[in-house]
């Protein structure tokens, strides 16, 4: 595994970036270990934020080879609660706002297992997915999503463009924050383009993760937060203009944005400037914003650590749920590393084995109801609602949820209480 820590902006190329938010070093979530032992001396690396003095933007530095975040890869966008149906109503939403001819090319960066294309190849349009991850371009090939195995570089969008003539369409779902190439991905962006076509991009708000305290987003895949402050000039950097953004609850708060070459043929939309206002007036473009949230994190954490060594003490037992992306940043920057005894999670590239950073057992989530602890975390917190709404009859035999973000809170068949 290589690790850098790069000088200079992502978007921008600045050397005036400057430390934001100090967070506690993680491990490599999609780390999975035979032994205990190994889990434990899987090496952690710094998930610090920082802001560009100069265009805004906040990101990550410190950052994990491709080979490694993306080579066992573990999530399908398929498979996860409510993604296909999100994907198919901007499917729908951009085909009647941008309609392509038919026949016309579509192409998914990031694609994962192609859900992001079926609906348009459903609609009869040509489609290709590119995406490193091996095992979710396996799946999306399987099922007849033609899907080039390898990092989106501009010699294979040239590549893509001889080959298969210019797309109409080009979508980043999900994918735009998680590369540490944004001003190459740009210039592929301009590359695969039609001059009539449009670039759309999904990724998690920055306001968002400040405002809701969204700390279980901070993690190696997520290089960058976005905003459009830093976005505007960064397209126009490299010929494209923004021309709608939108922002979306998927996530608990993301951004849905749409770029054309620049001087294109759809107007721009009066999204772009009333986002742009917004940030102002948040403050999203001073670093004294993300100072704050940095020290509301530092007491939730201490909050947290206490409760747990508390339990602990009194000897229960407080288990995991889900053996999520997101679980060491949460257990690292909420206290609560070497508090989980276990953790519940069904699925077959995981069950078994342990968990990097403390080497905690994943077991099969039936295993709540007979071991039944009385706290079960849930790190999988994006479907918090969904994992209570499922196990009612472990709050009704005693048990109690515990939910880390977005506010921490206890769950129990009493109803909720902040943590």
């Amino acid at each position: 595994m290589r690790v850098y820590h790069r000088p200079t902006c992502r978007l921008c190329n600045s050397d005036n970036v400057n430390l934001a938010v100090k967070l506690e070093p993680i491990p490599l979530a999609e780390a999975y270990s035979a032994t205990a032992e190994e889990g434990r001396n899987i090496p952690r690396f710094p998930v610090d934020l920082y802001m560009c003095g100069d265009c805004g933007h906040v990101q990550q530095l410190d950052v994990v080879d491709a080979e490694s975040l993306w080579s066992k890869y573990t999530y399908f966008s398929g498979s996860a609660k409510g993604m296909p149906e999100h994907f198919a109503e901007v499917a729908a939403r951009i085909m009647a706002d941008y309609p392509a001819p038919n026949g016309s090319l579509v192409v998914d960066i990031g694609s994962n297992d192609g859900s992001m294309l079926r609906p348009f190849k459903a609609a009869g349009l040509r489609v290709l997915g590119v995406d490193p991850a091996e095992t979710v371009a396996a799946e999306a090939n399987r099922q007849g999503i033609p899907t080039i195995v390898a990092p989106m570089s501009l010699e294979l969008a040239k590549r893509i463009r001889k080959e298969h003539g210019p797309a109409h369409l080009v979508f980043m779902f999900n994918a735009f924050a998680h590369m540490d190439n944004l001003q190459e991905i740009a210039d592929c962006v301009a590359e695969l383009l039609h001059e009539d076509g449009v670039f759309v991009f999904e990724s998690q708000y920055v306001s968002d993760i400040i405002e809701k305290r969204l700390i279980a987003t901070i993690f190696h895949e997520h290089m960058s937060h976005h905003s459009a402050v830093a976005l505007v000039p960064f397209f126009k950097r490299h010929g494209l203009e923004m021309i709608d953004i939108q922002r979306v609850p998927i996530q608990h708060g993301s951004i849905i944005g749409v770029a054309q070459h620049l001087h294109g043929p759809h107007a721009m939309c009066p999204s772009v400037e009333t986002l742009l206002d917004f940030e102002h007036k948040q403050g999203l473009d001073q670093i004294a914003v993300f100072r704050a949230f940095a020290d509301d994190i530092a007491t939730m954490r201490e909050r947290i650590r206490l409760w747990a060594q508390a339990r602990t003490a009194e000897g229960a037992c407080i288990a995991g749920y889900g053996a999520a992306r997101s679980g060491p940043t949460l257990i690292a920057q909420l206290g609560l590393e070497n508090m989980l005894q276990y953790i519940l999670d069904d699925h077959p590239q995981k069950v078994g084995l342990h968990t990097s950073g403390e080497g905690t057992l994943i077991v099969p989530t039936k295993e709540l109801y007979e071991r039944m602890p009385p706290y079960t975390v849930i790190l999988a917190w994006v479907h918090a609602a969904k994992i209570i709404q499922e196990h009612q009859e472990y709050l009704e035999r005693g048990g109690t949820f515990v939910v880390l973000c977005p506010q921490p809170r206890l769950v129990n068949r009493n109803g909720e209480a902040p943590l």
